[in-house]
């Protein structure tokens, strides 16, 4: 109980407004889907010395479009998923950085038409727990919650790396799998800028993917990176509540099995909205939908997300 009570004061004098702004700045949603994810407020400035988790649900459906060559016809997917998340906060090389750790437990239902049957399956699993590191070297200096009051957010620049870590439910007789079998590192750069209350936010990340050796009926499976840009537009409409519109295009990651190239390149963009609303200083909740916009190749979800987020 002792760090219960050293941190009481603390959160004690938390600005409800900031509990709300670290809902999405934290970026702790686990399962996400290939840069489909969508993260506004990556790249703001949080007080050092605060630790956070948060649970959630993520409901994804949609269809799959295989690459030309795959015989594969009327494929649909659906995902839920339970999220947990930890996320702390503290100074490196003088301005605010930020350590998440998240996880993530699915159950996929599939089905679709393969050289003309009809073909379903269902694999429930834990998913490959995901690590990041993110640091705002400019226009955020590391603050303490009571330093942090007089500070005015303006232009925040940040670096981030992030790495999924191959630990998830993986099979390789299965063609669908939660995990992955790969390590996933995804370095990122980003920047925020506030005027009034408004915040417009920009990033952009690149995927590199490990050979998976492992792959469905032993065929060697490598994929080339994949690269990311996304904005965001948020209005903050009290000190409790705020609303973000955000957008993003991904292209690349063109698998290859046993050397032949699949031709499944994506070229995909994503829209969606973010709600956040906070009851406390200790306690808020975020709810989210993101739909496709273009899809070349890849998948076309329609997800929605709950997630209720403690500060202490």
């Amino acid at each position: 109980m002792r760090p219960a009570l050293t941190h009481g004061p603390i959160i004690s004098i938390l600005p409800i407004r900031l509990l709300n702004n670290i809902v999405l700045s934290t970026g702790l949603i686990a399962f996400a889907s290939n840069a489909q994810d969508l993260e506004p407020r990556s790249y703001t400035n949080i007080p050092i010395g605060m630790h956070f988790l948060v649970a959630g649900y993520v409901h994804s459906e949609g269809d799959l479009s295989p690459a030309p060559s795959v015989p594969l016809q009327d494929a649909k997917l659906a995902i839920d998923s339970a999220v947990l998340a930890y996320a702390t906060t503290f100074d490196f090389l003088g301005s605010s950085a930020k350590v998440d750790l998240s996880a993530a437990y699915a159950c996929a239902d599939g089905s679709a038409t393969f050289q003309g049957d009809y073909v379903s399956g269902t694999v429930c699993g834990y998913g490959d727990p995901v690590a990041k590191f993110t640091w705002n070297f400019y226009g955020a200096p590391a603050l303490t919650l009571s330093e942090f009051a007089g500070y005015q957010e303006g232009l925040v620049m940040g670096l981030s790396l992030q790495a999924h870590i191959p630990l998830g439910t993986y099979d390789d007789d299965k063609l669908l799998n939660i995990g992955t079998n790969q390590w996933v590192f995804r370095p990122g750069i980003g920047m925020s800028y506030r005027k009034g209350n408004w915040y417009y936010g920009l990033n952009a990340t690149i995927r590199f993917y490990e050979d998976n050796d492992d792959f469905y009926q032993d065929v060697l499976l490598k994929k080339q990176p994949q690269y990311s840009i996304q904005g965001h537009l948020v209005y903050s409409f009290t000190p409790k509540q705020w609303m973000s519109l955000s957008a993003n295009y991904f292209f690349g990651a063109e698998t290859e099995k046993n050397g032949v190239a699949s031709n499944d390149d994506e070229n995909n963009s994503r829209i969606g909205l973010t709600y956040s609303y906070a009851f406390n200083r200790q306690h808020s909740i975020k709810v989210n939908t993101s739909l496709g916009v273009i899809t070349r190749v890849g998948n076309d979800f329609t997800t929605a997300g709950v997630f209720w987020l403690y500060a202490f």
